[in-house]
């Protein structure tokens, strides 16, 4: 097992083309309530320590703009910094203090596929921590389609010493911290943004989440389900600007003992796509929606 230098997922930020539609839907439908705010930027946070774990930006199209770890040093920081470029990635920002809402110090790289990961030190975390049904918790995994997988696995390992927790036919589960995956990475033609998985209570929660979903106009696309790797429950949505989002619940947690499977390990009955049988497959409109949204250069700064 890699030695990890970050130590969980931290937030996402996103460029959306109306921010006031975003954080309507982000805040009174996705259930996240606002950190901070400035004239061009919401930072929204879930019921856990993190300041904020999605920040939406004003611009002139849908776009990732950065994915953001905690890590535990300065060393650490300084480590990913030299890592980057000598396994085919680039340094864009060296240590600095951040100066968004949150704070902290943080390096910023970009990876050999060209998503950029910022890496964050003593940001600033609540107290008021509190669950709270039908409320998310964290975001728990982002997925990235990569054009070739090999590569992106190599550097999440190489450089900045994630595991890889499970392979399946389409997809790498890579891992920082106890949570079965922080990082997954799909076979793809382009490498593009999948889905951002925000962490639920339990199963209730996921239920409940998806019919006032439903009622709000967002049908499910894909679930409710559990699935294999990772062993956590599911119910996609398409949200504002075309980002796929899914509520999940009971990831699995794992330590060094964890044994990997590969594609054969992983498979389904036939017209099964999750462990229960129960969900249809995914839509159409959710797969299409999976594959169009793109990385800002420079992390759109």
């Amino acid at each position: 097992m890699n030695k990890p230098l970050a130590s969980g997922l931290r937030d996402i930020a996103i460029g959306v083309t109306d921010l006031d539609a975003a954080e309507r839907f982000y805040v009174d439908t996705w259930h996240l309530s606002v950190a901070a705010r400035s004239d061009d930027a919401v930072y929204l946070r879930g019921t856990g320590p993190h300041h904020h774990i999605l920040a939406l930006h004003r611009s002139a199209a849908p776009e990732v703009r950065m994915v953001t770890f905690d890590v535990a040093s300065d060393e650490n920081l300084d480590i990913i910094a030299r890592n980057a470029a000598e396994h085919g990635g680039a340094l864009l920002a060296e240590r600095h203090a951040v100066t968004e809402p949150g704070g902290g110090t943080a390096v910023i790289i970009r990876d050999p596929q060209d998503r950029v990961l910022r890496f964050v030190h003593g940001a600033a975390r609540h107290a008021d921590t509190a669950e709270k049904k039908d409320h998310p918790v964290k975001i728990t995994h982002v997925v990235c389609n990569s054009a070739d997988v090999s590569v992106a696995q190599r550097f999440f390992e190489n450089a900045l010493g994630f595991t890889l927790s499970d392979r399946t036919k389409i997809m790498a589960f890579m891992r920082c911290c106890s949570d079965h995956h922080s990082i997954a990475l799909a076979d793809s033609d382009d490498n593009t943004l999948n889905h951002i998985a925000f962490l639920m209570p339990d199963l209730d929660s996921v239920m409940r989440g998806g019919g006032r979903m439903r009622d709000a106009g967002y049908p499910i696309e894909w679930g409710v389900g559990r699935h294999g790797p990772g062993n956590n429950v599911f119910s996609y949505f398409i949200g504002p600007a075309g980002f796929v989002v899914e509520y999940t619940a009971e990831v699995e947690q794992v330590d060094e003992s964890y044994v990997t499977r590969g594609p054969d390990e992983w498979k389904w009955p036939p017209g099964r796509v999750d462990q229960w049988g129960v969900s249809a497959a995914p839509s159409d409109k959710v797969k299409q929606a999976q594959k169009v949204i793109r990385f800002a250069a420079h992390g759109g700064q």
